[in-house]
């Protein structure tokens, strides 16, 4: 059996859901009411609320500039896009330098210092292996891939094959056959373009929601500072685990709860341990992490979630992180919070 989702969207409806209701229960005036535009990019959805009369901006111009934007991004780094920067570095051979554009180097840079942070479990070449386990692009049959075409796809990963040069911007492998995905990256880093672009037109109450990543800074539309719902980690329901405050910060969740497959009553997530070529077997459920990066929030999410309960901590810890860790207790689920996210807790009660 396997279970996937349909889409980014999908995953994060729920979290969205709690945000518009949480807006709902407030009676802001006409002059009050958010902004919204929204539409697709990079696979998935983005919502951005803006909270300042319409009459005081030109949101055509916004939703125009918002959208090239977002254009300029996925053109430089989609794997679905054959032209896309990304996709010809991925579909050359040579172990010659490629001059690549300016934010597909930020982007590739920050992916490389996690790497290293982590440990090696945040690796945008992991794609080979993620595919093996039919986990990529192309759906597969549930198949337990053979410790031989494991091994075999592992010969094809490994950050430390890549390198970058600033002056002109460059990027070279040591092996033809590397590629890179930065499915786990991207959308964060999309969210802190459209976030600046904000502030440069002076707008100070906003929210940025690309694939359930997200930023805000200021208020909302009931002037109260943003509260966003985090999921709990369900397969089979929607409803929230907790709801925190965020103001001029970067979130981003990531779970292994809604992707996998079974075998022999083994289940087998998505998420893969690059230093096994295997799915995470740990109790770990969910990872959210706050960060004034939302690009660097959205791959240590990932990262922690690669690690687990434990070391996922501990790095956190180190590294004074906002995070919150929510793990399979039985049928329950336990969360432990970094003392720098307990500040964002909301106690309903």
């Amino acid at each position: 059996m396997r279970k996937r989702l349909a889409n980014s969207f999908c995953r994060y409806f729920i979290l969205l859901l709690f945000i518009i209701n949480l807006h709902a229960c407030e009676t802001p005036s006409e002059d009050q009411q958010a902004v919204i535009v929204s539409g697709l990019t990079m696979g998935t959805t983005y919502t951005i609320k803006l909270n300042i009369p319409e009459t005081k901006i030109d949101r055509p111009v916004i939703s125009t500039e918002i959208n090239h934007r977002l254009d300029k991004i996925n053109s430089q780094m989609s794997t679905y896009m054959e032209t896309s920067a990304l996709s010809l570095f991925n579909q050359s051979n040579t172990q010659d330098w490629e001059e690549i554009p300016p934010d597909l180097y930020t982007v590739i840079e920050e992916s490389l210092r996690i790497n290293k942070l982590s440990y090696h479990a945040f690796d945008v070449t992991i794609g080979p292996v993620v595919n093996l386990w039919g986990f990529g692009p192309k759906a597969q049959s549930d198949i337990v891939p053979e410790e031989s075409a494991i091994r075999a796809a592992l010969d094809k990963v490994g950050s430390k094959y890549i390198h970058l040069r600033k002056e002109p911007y460059a990027i070279k492998k040591d092996k033809p056959n590397l590629t890179i995905d930065l499915s786990a990256i991207a959308k964060g880093y999309a969210v802190d373009v459209i976030a600046d672009y904000l502030d440069d037109l002076g707008i100070n109450n906003y929210m940025v929601e690309i694939g359930g990543e997200i930023k805000t800074k200021g208020i909302n539309s009931g002037n109260k500072i943003w509260h966003i719902g985090i999921e709990k980690p369900l397969d089979d329901q929607r409803s929230v685990q907790m709801v925190i405050t965020l103001n001029n910060i970067g979130m981003a969740t990531s779970g292994d709860y809604r992707n996998y497959f079974e075998e022999n009553g083994i289940r087998y997530s998505h998420t893969i341990d690059p230093s096994t070529g295997k799915p995470i077997t740990h109790k770990l459920a969910s990872v959210t992490v706050l960060h004034p990066s939302t690009m660097t929030a959205d791959a240590m999410a990932t990262a922690l979630l690669v690690l687990g309960p434990n070391r996922g901590f501990e790095l956190a810890l180190k590294e004074n992180l906002a995070a919150l860790f929510i793990v399979h207790d039985k049928d329950n689920f336990t969360e432990i919070i970094t003392p720098e996210f307990k500040d964002a807790v909301v106690n309903l009660e």
